[in-house]
């Protein structure tokens, strides 16, 4: 052999091994929301980059003569072919159809995933694939089906056109029951654990097509408890959809930063992420994960853990 073929010989990687895989590409949208999408996208951003697994883009459709959020963005509409999931912290205005249309192609075929938090579920009530992407939402009773679980943890549904459409309650702390846990994103977590004061969204509607509900939340009609929007029912609060060979991880919480400062938010939004890009989960649960008694607070860059309240 000569020397120059002794050099690349020895320059690339027996055939057994593998490149060094790159972070996972993320891209969080925003630019119109209902909620305070300057304050908690930051925070989004911030949850995934700690994680170290994940490179995170923001890019914002803004309303005419808006101002930009807090955080540097690329351009919209982004090119998605540089991206493996889209975290959607959106609710407003359309998207450009021949956005929508690549968005919706992309994820069908499984070249893109998706993360839906909190309102972002309000979004787009006209968009067919929209619907049956995200499985259910913030809608109306004659819209779509719903689903809760009972306490055994069976589905329940009640078709369209009847039961109470979107709702919650006042801002509080309430329970999440692990449903499935051997899923990846709930696997290792506490049987039930509490999540700091947040909108506990009752009454989503949807298609629910290939939906698997990971963790419920109980909806109280105590308005002590929950103010007037509570249900009476275990909630969904954890669930992904299958849409064609795309993956999609949806979670109602987050409603603003108090709610996503939560070290159970910021775990879920982390594994669920990964789990959309991958199917599968790497990350491990943070120690200090909240337990059935009291909620883990992030804050000012430190956890800290106290009785729930």
């Amino acid at each position: 052999m000569t020397p120059l073929l002794l050099c690349l010989a020895l320059s690339l990687p027996a055939a057994d091994e593998k490149p060094e895989p790159g972070p996972i590409r993320v891209l969080i949208i925003d630019g119109q929301n209902n909620h305070d999408w300057r304050s908690t996208t930051p925070l989004l951003k911030a949850h995934l980059e700690a994680a170290k697994i994940f490179k995170v883009d923001v890019t914002s459709h803004l309303k005419k003569g808006d101002k930009p959020g807090r955080v540097p963005t690329v351009e919209f509409p982004p090119k998605l072919t540089d991206y493996a999931v889209v975290v959607s912290n959106y609710n407003g205005a359309p998207w450009p159809e021949a956005f929508n249309k690549e968005f919706q192609e992309r994820v069908h075929e499984g070249k893109l995933q998706v993360v839906i938090v909190h309102a972002a579920n309000n979004s787009f009530t006209g968009w067919k694939e929209y619907n049956e992407i995200i499985g259910m939402g913030w809608r109306n009773p004659g819209f779509g089906d719903r689903l809760v679980l009972d306490a055994d943890g069976k589905e329940v549904r009640t078709e369209k056109g009847k039961g109470r459409g979107a709702g919650h309650g006042n801002k509080h702390s309430f329970s999440l029951v692990v449903r499935d846990a051997d899923h990846p994103v709930t696997k290792g977590m506490p049987r039930e654990w509490m999540h700091t004061a947040d909108e506990l969204y009752a009454g989503m509607r949807g298609p629910i097509k290939n939906v698997k509900v990971l963790a419920t939340s109980y909806s109280d009609k105590d308005p002590k408890k929950d103010g007037k929007g509570g249900s009476g029912e275990h909630e969904p609060m954890i669930w992904t959809v299958t849409y064609g060979k795309g993956r999609v991880f949806h979670t109602p919480m987050g409603h603003d930063t108090d709610g996503m400062r939560c070290v159970g938010f910021q775990a879920t939004l982390q594994r669920g992420t990964e789990w959309a890009a991958t199917g599968k989960v790497t990350l491990e649960l943070p120690k200090n994960f909240p337990t059935k008694e009291a909620t883990s607070v992030i804050e000012g860059g430190a956890r800290r853990g106290g009785p729930s309240d």
